[in-house]
């Protein structure tokens, strides 16, 4: 009978990951299969001598990890080595440096690993932060290799260093993937202390850590896939062609970037994904959308659903054919949002998530138009032809022009250029203003000139200015 662990290995051996690195980008046909290089770290301190259902956890942990590397020589592609730490000094000597990498990274490398665990002798302390900074040098300078740690203890940080937070900066510094935790024989509080360093595994029996180890292995082997479902509403596949961005959330930053897409049917593609990173997915959407901590099965075909209703703000400009602005652009913003959600100029036509939007035309006045986005329909915005204010003079001086307002109130919109000009021509949407100037000659403000004037569609208003 071939051994269990053989048998999982065999029947995984189908979805084992040969792709090319895991990127939006189709890898070239001739590009070299992606290597995973998974480092195992076991505790060889004095407390794996303890009895545990009948055996020494180290003759255990040695026993299912030589087994595991056995099954593991034939895989392409894969590289395996082995750090143990608590091992060269007696726990007498609270050594705080005890930790060496036993067998370093090779191809088909089962038999010098299970040699040097059958010579390894547990006997000091629990230095895990030491041997965690050390295995940084264990992985091969190979950006495109997959690294993978497992560690394997059956006792918490005896050095009073802080593992977590050594696992979190190396995990930032791609120096391997999100690690595996496998706690032995422990109770399970014992966890709490260790699960912020990976993904924790609370193996209190034998039977549990043989499946453990197992699961852990198919984990980093099988193929993942991801396929994302953007929907309307009433969960209607509907919406697509938007730039999706899986965030890892320990680095914080993109490991892929894909273009929705679907077939002819309308179903999602599928996407492959590297399972042993945390991601937060960010729907580019306007405004973008994010997902924190996607749930993705490793090994699995996973769907993930969100709704994204998406309507089109049209900005459409005047159906005169004389526009005196020339291009003009529209602020939006979030209903109840200050910030700049984007600017357009209209013309154009912009996706928005279904919502309340508020649209800023920059005409002359500015004006402020509350819309509401639906799903799948067109909202339009609009403005009236402007008219042209002519203002005539040969004087130089200071002046503003105002709106007039319907409860007599008055509201400033724009200076006049200092110094005068024998002739200005500025475009502005209908309604009644008043112009202020006085000269620069002039010996005092009662020498002001107050003028009101109309503004009408396509029409010139002229203003002439005369000093006092």
């Amino acid at each position: 009978m071939p051994h269990p662990v053989r048998v999982l290995f065999l029947l995984l051996s189908g979805w084992l990951w040969l792709a090319g690195p895991l990127r939006a980008q189709q890898a070239p046909p001739s590009e070299q299969p992606r290597t995973t290089r998974i480092l195992f770290v076991l505790d060889a301190s004095g407390s794996m001598q303890a009895p545990w259902e009948g055996q020494q956890r180290w003759d255990i942990a040695k026993n299912l990890l030589s087994k595991m590397v056995d099954s593991l020589n034939a895989y392409p592609n894969l590289e395996l080595a082995l750090r143990a730490y608590g091992h060269q000094h007696d726990n007498k000597e609270n050594n705080c440096e005890d930790s060496r990498l036993e067998v370093p990274f090779a191809r088909k490398n089962a038999a010098p690993i299970k040699q040097r665990l059958q010579q390894l002798k547990p006997q000091g302390n629990t230095p895990i932060t030491y041997a965690l900074q050390q295995s940084a040098g264990d992985f091969p300078a190979d950006k495109s290799a997959r690294n993978v740690l497992i560690l394997i203890t059956d006792g918490l940080e005896s050095c009073k260093g802080d593992p977590c937070a050594t696992s979190l900066a190396l995990q930032r510094k791609r120096i391997f993937l999100k690690p595996f935790v496998i706690g032995i024989g422990a109770e399970r509080e014992f966890g709490k202390q260790l699960e912020c360093m990976g993904t924790y595994y609370n193996a209190a029996d034998v039977k549990t850590f043989r499946t453990i180890l197992n699961d852990v292995i198919a984990q980093t082997l099988a193929r993942t896939t991801v396929a994302v479902n953007l929907t309307d509403d009433l969960g209607r596949g509907v919406e697509s062609n938007v730039n999706l961005t899986f965030i890892n959330n320990v680095t914080e930053t993109p490991e892929y970037n894909y273009i929705h897409w679907r077939d002819e049917k309308g179903q999602p593609d599928v996407l492959d994904v590297d399972p042993l990173q945390s991601y937060d997915l960010v729907i580019n959407t306007v405004p973008a959308v994010r997902h924190p901590n996607l749930a993705i099965r490793p090994g699995k075909a996973n769907v993930l659903n969100f709704k994204v209703p998406q309507g089109t703000l049209v900005l459409q400009n005047p159906l005169s054919t004389l526009n005196a602005y020339g291009r003009v652009q529209a602020v939006v913003r979030q209903a109840g949002n200050p910030a700049t959600l984007i600017a357009r100029s209209f013309g154009t036509r912009q996706k928005l998530l279904a919502g309340n939007y508020e649209v800023e035309l920059l005409t002359l006045p500015r004006q402020l138009r509350r819309v509401t986005i639906t799903q799948g329909r067109e909202t339009v915005v609009t403005y009236d032809a402007p008219g042209t204010l002519n203002i005539i003079s040969d004087l130089k001086g200071y002046g503003s022009i105002y709106r007039l307002n319907p409860d007599d109130t008055q509201t400033w919109l724009y200076n006049l250029p200092e110094g005068g000009s024998s002739k200005i021509n500025l475009p502005m949407q209908p309604g009644t203003y008043r112009l202020v100037f006085r000269t620069s000659t002039a010996t005092g403000s009662k020498f002001t000139d107050t003028r009101s004037f109309t503004i009408k569609s396509g029409q010139t208003t002229s203003v002439s200015i005369f000093g006092k």
